[in-house]
C-alpha cells in the first residue's frame, strides 16, 4: 500500500504529542518494516526542519531526526506542474491542495493525516493514523 503522510503525523511522533503519538508512531513503524510504502513531500521536510530547529535548538539533533525519517520514508518532489494543478483543486488551503495533488501524481492510496476535513475535496482519500491502523493492520503485529 502506498501512502503520503501529512506533516502533522510526523510532528506527533517527533514531538511525542498525545493522544496521537501511538498511532502516528505505528505508521512510521510500518514504513520502517516495509509493510507500507510511505512518503512525505519535500516541502514537508523543510517545514519539519524549520519547526524542529525552533523546538530542539540543536542542529545535530535536527539533522539526525530528519536523516532517520529519510531512511524510512520516500521524499516526493514538487514540480512546477504540481504547483499549478494544486490551484485547480476545490480545496481552501493551498498547502493541503499541493500535498493532495502530489499524492495523486504518485498514485498514493491514502493521505494519512489528522486533519481529515482539510482533505474532503482531495483526489486521494484522507485517513487518520488510527483509522488506517485499525482498518488495515488491526489483526497484524506491527
Amino acid at each position: 500500500m502506498n501512502v503520503l503522510i501529512d506533516t502533522n503525523v510526523i510532528l506527533d511522533v517527533l514531538g511525542k504529542r498525545e493522544p496521537f503519538f501511538q498511532y502516528s508512531t505505528s505508521i512510521l513503524m510500518l514504513a520502517a518494516k516495509n509493510k507500507i510504502s510511505a512518503s512525505i513531500t519535500a516541502n514537508s521536510l523543510t517545514d519539519l526542519h524549520y519547526l524542529l530547529k525552533k523546538y530542539l535548538k540543536n542542529n545535530e539533533q535536527v539533522k539526525n531526526a530528519l536523516k532517520s525519517l529519510i531512511d524510512i520514508l520516500d521524499i516526493v518532489d514538487i514540480t512546477k506542474n504540481d504547483c499549478l494543478k494544486a490551484f485547480d483543486l476545490p480545496m481552501d488551503d493551498y498547502e493541503d491542495a499541493l500535498l493532495a495533488f502530489c499524492a495523486k501524481r504518485v498514485k498514493a492510496d491514502y493521505i494519512i493525516t489528522r486533519n481529515i476535513k482539510d482533505f474532503l475535496n482531495s483526489p486521494v482519500n484522507p485517513i487518520t493514523p488510527e483509522d488506517f491502523i485499525s482498518r488495515f493492520f488491526a489483526e497484524k503485529n506491527i
